[in-house]
């Protein structure tokens, strides 16, 4: 086992990768920018090590100060976590170079599943269905136009390097096309330094599924069920469940021996997800692969029973999956909300800033997991993301109705945050039965009929 791990990333994920190194007996190693000197992963970490000023290209994408810091650290591995330089390739071919294991899966599979366009074609190559779409790289307008016209509109345009919803259009004809194709290559190339778009047909109303994979060096590899991630909001994900309301045995049969086909194609070890599109007639479409940890990997930690984190690093160390991972079984029903310092009924305006009293839930089957606190400045040069709330309940009801509850409980102030927007999804008809998709947040947004209402308990501070 690692004597002592770089965790090169900040926020939640940092302290979640730190609290299981803990665990495992490793050191830990944070690295931190100027703007994070008070983070919790820098409080918790054994050593830490400021590698620059506040914005992250000038710090946690800095891959030459991410290796001088494990250098003078003396680290055995680096644990990117996600965002960032979680699924760059070149990062990991340097790890490589330098002895020092990366947590994650090597260079030349995150090459194969990282591209996107590339990913598709190994999907076509291991028989996995994919949405249709472009042979390759689309590279002007007029190419995009024709492949549109073939395949039929509506068209999505997608980064080729994109992830978080970024370099991501929609197109539902030839003029809104011409726009979206130069507005998706601008936003990849500030986004991911990478312009290169392709096509895919845009399948209308679909369930977004993801299946959990993991594989070790030593030939196993096996996924652990299904997390459905439909409720998002400008293709970012924000409430995610396993198992998902639409799913069937035969189906996830289906699925995941599919999910399974293609990571043994690449030869992928590690976790990854591996992300599907479910139409309205359950027939399913590959649409990429992420060669990392997930944010909502927690409800799938708490529905099978595992750590993923600390198998990640174990897998990492030549071990070979554990026991209960290998055979593990559903058991519960689990559910997240990503809390976002956000204010909902601006329409999801970031909010930096003090948290001037913060108090997190609990209580049986709640779960949060947060590197914020009172007094705690939240930076505006970071994703807003500042906790995930989990819930878990032998039912679905039973796991709405502890997350309605635990929401109902969660005090910030000094900030607005997507609490209010949570708590009143978890009181929506139509989310309670099961009734959603893609385009759900859109429609009740939409409709106005969203109560916003703060219920929160009332705590003298």
């Amino acid at each position: 086992m690692f004597e002592k791990v770089l965790v090169a990333n900040r926020g939640e994920i940092a302290l979640r990768v730190i609290r299981a190194c803990k665990e495992l007996g490793i050191r830990t190693l944070a690295i931190y920018s100027e703007a994070d000197v008070d983070s919790l992963h820098v409080q918790l970490a054994d050593e830490s090590i400021c590698i620059g000023a506040a914005p992250s290209t000038e710090s946690y994408l800095k891959i030459d100060r991410i290796m001088s810091a494990a250098e003078i650290g003396d680290v055995d591995a680096i644990h990117p976590g996600y965002g960032f330089l979680a699924e760059n390739p070149h990062f990991a071919e340097v790890c490589e170079s330098c002895n020092i294991k990366f947590i994650g899966p090597s260079s030349q599979a995150m090459q194969a599943m990282g591209d996107k366009n590339a990913a598709r074609a190994a999907a076509r190559k291991a028989g996995v269905p994919v949405t249709p779409g472009s042979d390759g790289i689309v590279e002007t307008e007029s190419d995009a136009i024709k492949i549109a016209k073939k395949i039929g509109y509506p068209v999505m345009i997608k980064a080729t390097a994109g992830g978080g919803g970024r370099g991501m259009r929609t197109a539902h004809n030839e003029p809104s096309l011409q726009s979206a194709f130069h507005s998706a290559r601008h936003e990849a190339e500030k986004a991911f330094g990478n312009d290169q778009v392709y096509l895919e047909k845009l399948i209308t109303n679909p369930h977004h599924v993801e299946f959990q994979i993991i594989a070790d060096s030593h030939g196993h590899l096996v996924h652990l069920g299904e997390r459905d991630c439909s409720i998002q909001r400008r293709n970012q994900k924000v409430i995610e469940e396993c198992p998902s309301p639409l799913m069937t045995a035969s189906l996830r049969k289906k699925m995941g021996h599919a999910a399974i086909k293609l990571a043994k194609s690449v030869g992928y070890e590690n976790a990854g997800t591996i992300e599907f599109l479910l139409d309205q007639d359950r027939h399913f479409y590959f649409i990429e692969m992420n060669t990392r940890i997930q944010v909502e990997h927690t409800i799938t930690e708490e529905v099978y029973g595992c750590d993923l984190v600390k198998e990640q690093i174990r897998i990492a160390a030549g071990e070979p999956l554990s026991e209960h991972v290998a055979h593990a079984t559903p058991r519960l029903h689990a559910i997240e909300c990503r809390i976002n310092a956000e204010d909902p009924a601006k329409d999801f305006q970031p909010t930096p800033g003090r948290i001037d009293f913060y108090y997190a839930p609990g209580g049986r089957g709640v779960r949060i997991d947060s590197h914020v606190y009172t007094g705690y400045t939240v930076p505006p040069y970071y994703d807003s993301l500042i906790a995930k709330i989990i819930t878990v309940g032998a039912t679905r009801i039973n796991a709405i109705e502890r997350m309605r509850r635990a929401l109902d409980e969660y005090y910030i102030t000094g900030i607005k945050t997507t609490v209010p927007f949570h708590a009143a999804i978890m009181r929506n008809g139509e989310f309670r039965a099961g009734n959603y998709d893609t385009g759900f947040i859109e429609r009740v947004m939409s409709s106005g009929k969203l109560d916003l209402t703060s219920r929160p308990i009332r705590l003298r501070e």
